[in-house]
């Protein structure tokens, strides 16, 4: 039955792909009767970008080499290229259906129309560039997200905790030893106290992640209290045992289900993600997996996907770290994710419970990012 579910899924993402690709394919060859010369490079282009990605994805997991590394890189600038340009063609769609009506443009035919037909294509091709470079280097500067939360608790021995985290790495391809470096070096200069990630610390299928042996960038990780971290759902898409036994391996530990008291002073909870259900059964309730600890500690929550916050808020967590979102990661998608979640990014506060959201450090899919900043998050709790 599972099967049969993917292969739907598989097929209606599919035929949206070809069906943008062809709108953005149809329109820019009506747009080069103006320059009759590029048709044929442009045919040629469009095959490749149609086909990059799912070539890349495929040739990589039996051939890891330059070729794959190369079409899954043009396959994925080419998912934030399919967004812009279709945005940009179907608002000069819009402009023409209205002219038809109102007859403001240059007659059809006219030297006017052609240059302005000419310089339409131009104008578009030169924006969505310009947007989706723009995004690719605002994805390559991540920004620290400080937050100042006190919990009604005390800890012996301890004001403070200096906690710093992350979600959404996406480990991979795309997110490679440069980044991964960065990352490390980033967190490690905040000299936290504890460090916690908060799923999708894997892209999908973790073989790049071992041919390109992230995982010694993973090992320089330095706190004294440790590193934590909770699955994701791309840890599920990719082979969850997989992944967790590679980061085991390298210095993390990843808490499935399960909770562990931290210098005798404070719990720190990881839920399994909610797409465990596809695999093996549903993961635990919140309340189920604090039933047995002791409710005076804090009790620190890593739960990938912000969803039903009431459940964590009631069973009296302290504070809830999660991602998923990545805030859209591209403009205009944010406003979707506003929809979906209580809280798309940022903090909320339910009762005495607080909920952290991070719009994430990597990407999925583009390398690129418009609709907000990636962010690393550093969080001092003040103890009572």
């Amino acid at each position: 039955m599972k099967s049969y579910a993917f292969i739907i899924f598989l097929g209606i993402i599919l035929s949206v792909h070809f069906l943008v690709n062809y709108y953005i394919y149809h329109r820019g060859i009506q747009w080069l009767e103006t320059l009759p010369a590029l048709k044929t490079s442009f045919r040629i282009l469009m095959l490749v970008l149609v086909l990059a990605y799912p070539a890349g994805r495929f040739l990589e997991r039996i051939w890891y080499s330059p070729l794959s590394n190369t079409l899954h890189w043009i396959g994925a600038f080419w998912f934030a290229g399919m967004l812009y340009f279709t945005l940009l063609i179907f608002s000069a769609d819009l402009v023409r259906i209205a002219n038809s009506f109102l007859n403001f443009l240059p007659k059809q035919g006219t030297e006017a129309y052609f240059h302005l037909k000419q310089y339409t294509g131009i104008g578009i091709i030169s924006i969505g560039t310009l947007v989706i470079l723009g995004g690719f280097l605002n994805a390559w500067h991540p920004k620290i997200n400080r937050f100042d939360l006190s919990v009604d608790k005390a800890v012996e021995g301890k004001k403070q905790l200096k906690i710093v985290a992350a979600s959404d790495i996406h480990l991979g391809t795309i997110i490679g030893p440069r980044k991964t470096r960065k990352l490390v070096e980033t967190i490690n200069q905040l000299k936290p106290d504890i460090i916690l990630f908060a799923g999708d610390v894997v892209d999908e299928d973790v073989g790049p992640v071992i041919r390109q042996n992230l995982g010694e960038s993973l090992r320089q990780l330095s706190a004294p209290l440790g590193v934590y971290a909770s699955t994701g759902n791309h840890e599920y898409i990719g082979g969850a045992d997989r992944s967790v036994k590679y980061l085991e391996e390298h210095g993390l530990t990843v808490l499935r289900d399960t909770t562990t008291l931290v210098n005798q002073q404070f719990y720190v909870v990881g839920r399994e993600d909610r797409d465990k259900s596809r695999v093996n059964g549903p993961r635990k309730e919140v309340a189920q997996l604090i039933q047995n600890l002791d409710s005076q500690k804090p009790i620190i929550i890593l739960d990938h996907q912000p969803y039903h916050l009431d459940q964590a808020a009631n069973a009296g967590i302290d504070l809830q770290i999660s991602g998923h979102t990545h805030h859209g990661q591209l403009w205009p998608f944010g406003y979707i994710t506003q929809r979906i979640f209580e809280v798309s990014r940022g903090y909320l506060q339910k009762g005495s419970s607080h909920f952290i959201v991070s719009t994430g450090f990597g990407t999925w899919g583009p390398p690129v990012r418009t609709g907000n900043r990636p962010e690393i998050l550093e969080v001092t709790l003040n103890f009572k």
